[in-house]
């Protein structure tokens, strides 16, 4: 904890004094040490890849918490086939309204399943892999987020989706996005049968986010589509007046980068970015445990996604 407490000082606004300056976690008016403890809370469930116990668990806990909060929590169940053995794999995208008169929405997302196996591991690649950053981190900013959504003054309804079935592989070529496919037919379904009667302004899927030593750069895909441009800039640019210089504007280098806004932006035509720190080396291995986040990651992304939300027309 002390290595994150640098200081600065702040405006009347909670913008950042200096450009030079760095941000403590009691300068953030967003309750990451909580956020945190939820991302603990998920991993001590254990794996939760999809269709398993430890699944279920979580989704009885997220459940629970939302409608605690005051959301409108609902199942949107589906199968899919086992990329081993053809089986039925139950899965189901967790869909939490806020705010239910508004017909114009914001979707915030993240994905909630585990990886069955630290595919990436050196040492054990069939071991244990409980996604503290690789999906526990999201989930967690939208726990905590929900403590404050339901008394937000925004133009907007918000829409949080946790997706299943974003990694739900076992070999490099397995389908992967399976839940963003899904919510994104299904929208596409609605939205032609004018059932129910809204859509989506803007979408942000939330991905690695917790890291200890966070840098969120632009992804390329975001920058190219036209829809989404402004999002990037608008988002990109609140974090510069509120001083989190962990999003800085640039492009992230991997040209061919895939994840569930994909999906969401071509299929379901909703102008979706995602907000990701994609440099963690202990993607997709053993190593991926809540030691390697912090509370400070998640109290400044929360930040700038709860201003945003405060600003977005």
């Amino acid at each position: 904890m002390a290595g994150w407490k640098l200081f600065c000082d702040r405006g009347p606004n909670g913008e950042a004094a200096a450009a030079g300056t760095r941000l403590a976690l009691q300068d953030i008016p967003f309750n990451g040490v909580r956020a945190y403890q939820y991302l603990k809370q998920l991993c001590a469930i254990g794996p939760r890849p999809s269709g398993s116990p430890g699944m279920a668990r979580q989704q009885k806990m997220l459940a629970e918490h939302f409608q605690k909060l005051g959301g409108q929590v609902e199942f949107q169940r589906f199968q899919v086939r086992d990329p081993r053995n053809g089986a039925w794999v139950p899965m189901a995208n967790i869909i939490v309204r806020w705010h239910l008169r508004s017909t114009n929405r914001i979707l915030l997302c993240a994905h909630y399943d585990t990886l069955p196996f630290p595919l990436e591991d050196p040492k054990n690649p069939r071991g244990t892999f409980v996604g503290a950053n690789d999906s526990a981190s999201g989930v967690a900013l939208l726990m905590e987020l929900a403590h404050e959504i339901s008394a937000l003054k925004i133009n907007y309804g918000v829409d949080f989706v946790l997706l299943d079935g974003e990694e739900y592989i076992f070999r490099e070529w397995d389908r992967m996005f399976l839940g963003s496919e899904y919510f994104a037919r299904e929208y596409v379904k609605q939205q032609a049968q004018k059932r129910p009667k809204y859509r989506y302004r803007w979408g942000v899927l939330l991905d690695m986010i917790g890291d200890a030593d966070l840098r969120i750069l632009q992804e390329r895909n975001c920058l190219w589509w036209r829809d989404t441009r402004p999002l990037v800039a608008e988002i990109w640019g609140i974090a510069a007046r509120l001083g989190v210089r962990e999003f800085v504007a640039k492009p992230m280098r991997e040209v061919d980068f895939l994840d569930d806004h994909v999906m969401l932006h071509e299929i379901g035509r909703i102008p979706c970015i995602v907000v990701i720190d994609f440099d963690y080396p202990p993607w997709h291995t053993q190593g991926d445990t809540p030691d390697k986040c912090s509370p400070l990651s998640l109290a400044k992304v929360g930040w700038v996604i709860r201003e945003w939300l405060k600003t977005v027309k």
